[in-house]
Order: structure tokens, then C-alpha cells, then sequence
């Protein structure tokens, strides 16, 4: 198995990852609008803390696709 197969495999994940966190993120929201008073307080920190793991894996696929700066052109 070569490097560049590995390093494929993580940002497919990631990707993977990111894809399943942003649909969370908008069912979540859906149903926010449509809950009871009473239990918005706890979806709305839910759904801060998957707003915040969706932004931590976007940056993290941003970074993982920017290529090393010795290949960058001058």
C-alpha cells in the first residue's frame, strides 16, 4: 500500500465524515423549528456542538487538500 493511498483514504473519510455531520446539522435544524419551547435549549446546544465538529472537519479537509509548500508553484 503506497502514501498516497493512505493519505486518499483519510480525506475520503473526512469527506464521509463531513457529509454525515452537515446532514445532522440540517435535520437537527428542521427540527428545532417544529419542537416544543422546552426542549429548544438542549437541541440548540446540540446542535452548536455539531455545527462546531462539522466546522473542525471542514477545516481539516480544507488543510489536507492544500498541497506541501516545497510543491507550490513560484
Amino acid at each position: 500500500m503506497t502514501k498516497g493511498y493512505k493519505e486518499t483514504m483519510s480525506i475520503r473519510m473526512i469527506a464521509k465524515e463531513l457529509y454525515h455531520l452537515q446532514q445532522e446539522v440540517e435535520r437537527l435544524e428542521g427540527q428545532i423549528k417544529s419542537a416544543p419551547p422546552h426542549e429548544r435549549e438542549a437541541m440548540a446546544d446540540r446542535l452548536r456542538r455539531l455545527k462546531a465538529e462539522r466546522d473542525r472537519m471542514r477545516k481539516a479537509l480544507d488543510g489536507a487538500k492544500v498541497p506541501p509548500p516545497f510543491r507550490q508553484p513560484l
